[in-house]
């Protein structure tokens, strides 16, 4: 889910046309992003349904929950990078949305271990 959650602001996760996720979105600057909370809180509205998705929102949106379970299996190696840079970037700086988005996506905890171990990966 921290993982999906990054890649949701990165934008990177798409949909599933093969064995990844779409590269469509993978040109979008996340640092530009993640340092300025006027582009990424609305990211993470769209995610958590309070507020309007861009179509790169809505791609993320759509595989949030898989990417988490899967621990971004069907992410592209960059979309990887990228998710792990936003949602360590969302626990840190942002940890009410970080707690609305596991409320949303994991409420049961199921898949943290998926998702800290993605976290933890350097690949």
């Amino acid at each position: 889910m921290n993982f999906l959650v990054l890649s949701m602001v990165i934008a990177l996760a798409g949909f599933v046309a093969a064995e990844t996720y779409t590269d469509r979105y993978d040109h979008i600057n996340i640092d530009e992003i993640i340092e300025n909370r006027k582009l990424l809180v609305p990211y993470i509205k769209c995610t958590l349904d309070q507020g309007r998705c861009t179509p790169e929102g809505r791609e993320l949106k759509a595989h949030i929950k898989d990417a988490m379970q899967t621990s971004c299996s069907k992410c592209t190696p960059k979309q990887r990078k990228g998710a792990r840079k936003v949602v360590k970037h969302i626990r840190a700086k942002e940890q009410e949305y970080w707690n609305q988005i596991l409320a949303k996506y994991d409420p049961e905890n199921q898949y943290s271990e998926n998702y800290e171990a993605f976290l933890a990966a350097d690949d």
